[in-house]
């Protein structure tokens, strides 16, 4: 879903060590998209952290305080609340306390103002 909404050039997919994420055709795709793959180390329980943190956001915020009729029904209201409020909206003390899209707006307009020498090399 990022591949398919932004730009991808500086998208990481972290994952645990499952077979599914080491399997050649996953691999394939992350490359195909220009997704950088991550694949966390084993015995690491700070490695997951941050995957843990969310899924502990997400039960509190969203699965304790509905009811769902069936599966259909949680995976929509779990892909709206992430487009709709999670992604775009939801402050997070990681950035600062701003939503992603004002520090992606706070970045992006910092950047713009360095002088040429001092902004990043494009990848070439």
């Amino acid at each position: 879903m990022a591949a398919e909404q932004r730009s991808p050039e500086e998208t990481i997919h972290h994952s645990d060590q499952g077979c599914q994420y080491a399997a050649i055709a996953f691999g394939n795709r992350c490359k195909d998209e220009g997704v950088r793959p991550s694949i966390g180390s084993v015995g690491d329980c700070y490695d997951n952290a941050m995957a843990e943190s969310f899924f502990a956001t997400l039960e509190c915020e969203l699965i304790e305080q509905e009811s769902f009729s069936d599966r259909s029904e949680a995976r929509l209201m779990v892909f709206d609340y992430l487009e709709s409020f999670y992604n775009p909206h939801r402050r997070h003390s990681a950035l600062d306390y701003h939503s992603p899209m004002t520090y992606e707006e706070i970045h992006d307009s910092q950047e713009q103002t360095l002088l040429p020498e001092r902004r990043p090399l494009a990848a070439v």
